[in-house]
């Protein structure tokens, strides 16, 4: 009896060491989930001439299978790891004629089978054209302003909002270059405004964007006429200033067209207007020389504006120079009785000078008062003889001090002579100083 006890004991003991090895129950696998689809590249899927591949993205957790079709058909997907879980790609290729909406769907397999679904567009390319393209005016003369318009369509519908290049190829060149851009608006139509420069073609050209193929307009032809140059009249200046009533008054100046400098053979008028008068009258005129100067000259009447005037001629423009204002003064009568003058001490220095710089003159007016040589104030002209020339230039004038000084400086541009000469006054009669010769340097 003893011995049952013992061994009923001992199962009972190992009974319950059976009990508390025995593993722990297992739990329940997680359900898979599945991400959004990614399209590379995003939709609409546009399709020129070539298949356009697309990529398609999504990643699972809780499980090592997954499934995509694309159309309606299977598309196989590769695995990588990611954090968390797989990250699966896979690629379809779409051609011109896949145009239209394409539906997906991507699965993660496992309890439940959670999918992702949606829809994308592959669209063609559109084909732009240009219609209406036109330069205007064909013909035009060089500088005036051109106008360019056209309309731009894509797959036969009018193309707003979009940018268009102008360019253009001179005639002799092998190169169109842009110009100008214009932006279409309602009806496709665009527009620019540009300035004729030579004789060439335009056209208007549309580059290619990720939806459009680009396209190029006809050419229009414009022919550039060369305008009428424009001419000037420089330099004019009226001599002497002021002066008396009868002398002669001489005009000199050039006439200068563009590109071409002085311009010979062309008749230039002189004309006048009296102060207080609004009418200018012609006086004399002159023909143009060698390198487009001329000369005048003519009686000295009353004070007022001078200037010269030149009417055109074929392929140059007429021009009016800027006007000279001279002072005509009333000559006193002569005197009853008049003093000798000389002057003397005149020199003219730097000698040499260079060309441009300016000549200093200097001398002394007097008058014989009474068998006394005193210093005199009066008016003294600068005159000038060219080297080789055989008359005097008037140049300037001035006044000399109370003590008979004089002093004035002009620029030196030719070797030649120089002199001071007083007309005399009514106090006292003329004189003049003795030369002094001053070559320039170039």
């Amino acid at each position: 009896m003893l011995q049952r006890i013992r061994v009923a004991a001992l199962a009972l003991v190992v009974g319950a060491g059976a009990l508390a090895l025995a593993p722990p129950p297992a739990t329940a696998a997680a359900a898979p989930t599945i991400s959004d689809v990614t399209i590379s590249p995003a939709p609409p899927i546009v399709v020129f001439d070539d298949d356009v591949s697309v990529t398609f993205t999504f990643t699972t957790t809780g499980t090592d299978k997954a499934e995509l079709k694309v159309g309606g058909a299977a598309v196989a997907v590769t695995p990588a790891t990611v954090s968390g879980g797989l990250k699966w790609t896979g690629t379809r290729s779409f051609g011109p004629g896949a145009a239209g909406k394409v539906s997906y769907t991507a699965t993660a397999v496992g309890e439940g089978n959670p999918a992702k679904s949606g829809t994308f567009d592959v669209v063609k390319a559109l084909t732009t054209t240009f219609a209406d393209f036109d330069a205007s005016p064909d013909r035009v003369e060089k500088g005036e302003t051109l106008r360019l318009s056209g309309r731009l369509f894509a797959d036969g519908k009018e193309y707003d909002d979009q940018t268009v290049s102008i360019s253009f190829r001179a005639r002799g060149s092998a190169d169109y270059r842009e110009v100008a851009k214009a932006k279409t608006v309602r009806g496709g139509w665009f527009g620019a405004r540009v300035r004729a420069e030579a004789t060439g073609w335009w056209r208007a050209q549309f580059a290619a964007t990720g939806v459009a193929r680009g396209s190029v307009s006809d050419a229009d032809r414009v022919d550039v006429r060369r305008g009428a140059l424009a001419s000037r009249i420089a330099g004019f200046d009226v001599r002497p200033e002021p002066v008396d009533k009868g002398d002669r008054l001489t005009f000199s100046g050039a006439l200068r067209v563009e590109e071409r400098g002085g311009l010979p053979g062309q008749r230039v008028g002189i004309y006048f207007k009296a102060d207080g008068s609004r009418r200018w009258e012609y006086v004399t005129s002159d023909v143009t020389g060698r390198h487009g100067r001329f000369h005048a000259s003519a009686e000295a009447v009353t004070s007022g504006w001078w200037r010269a005037e030149y009417r055109g001629t074929r392929g140059v423009n007429g021009s009016v120079g800027n006007p000279d204002w001279v002072r005509v003064e009333q000559p006193a009568p002569p005197p009853e009785e008049k003093a000798d003058s000389r002057l003397i001490r005149f020199n003219a220095s730097p000698e040499p000078v260079k060309r441009g710089k300016y000549l200093r003159f200097g001398g002394l007016l007097q008058i014989d008062d009474e068998g006394s040589w005193e210093g005199y104030e009066g008016k003294v002209a600068l005159y000038f003889k060219p080297l080789g020339a055989r008359k005097w230039q008037y140049v300037k004038s001035t006044w000399s001090a109370d003590s008979g000084r004089l002093h004035t400086r002009v620029k030196a541009w030719n070797s030649g002579h120089w002199k001071f000469v007083f007309a005399g006054d009514e106090d006292a009669y003329g004189d003049h100083s003795r030369r002094d010769y001053v070559r320039v340097r170039r």
